[in-house]
């Protein structure tokens, strides 16, 4: 009795599976339950066909697997080169010129930047102990917190 109740009702399991792992997969992202989901299309394919219940379940999990493995890597790969690969935030002020707003003393001062921004800069441990003047151009080397390490544009190779 039992046997003829899962093998009649096997396909609501199979879609109730399947869309479980779809709502799981829209809120992670990370094409994992996607591929689950796969498995779970296998099983209902095999259940409309009239596999017994372990064969729909060895079908689902083989093809679930096989989409972990293959297919789920293959797209990952294929997403992650179309996405933008422009630096944001602080990756992106890196090598950004800039001007001496207020002349530096003892390695600290303010820059501005070619973005518009206004930055409390301070020299770099590679820049000689030189004074720097407002209106000198300087490029940043590298953000430590809220302030831009810079050194002077004439003793850089950009």
């Amino acid at each position: 009795m039992i046997v003829d109740f899962v093998t009649m009702y096997a396909w609501i399991f199979w879609v109730g599976l399947l869309l479980l792992f779809v709502i799981v997969e829209v809120l992670t992202v990370d094409f994992t339950f996607l591929m689950l989901a796969g498995g779970c299309v296998g099983g209902l394919v095999a259940d409309l066909l009239g596999a017994p219940f372990w064969a729909q379940i060895l079908i689902a999990g083989i093809l679930a697997l096989l989409l972990l493995f293959v297919a789920r890597p293959a797209l990952k790969r294929a997403l992650g080169r179309t996405s933008d690969q422009t630096p944001t935030n602080v990756a992106a002020l890196l090598g950004t010129g800039g001007m001496v707003t207020t002349p530096f003393v003892d390695g600290q001062g303010h820059v501005k930047l070619a973005n518009g921004e206004t930055w409390t800069a301070r020299l770099s441990q590679a820049t000689t102990d030189r004074p720097v003047d407002a209106g000198e151009r300087v490029f940043v080397t590298a953000i430590e917190g809220a302030t831009a390490i810079v050194v002077p544009a004439e003793g850089t190779a950009l």
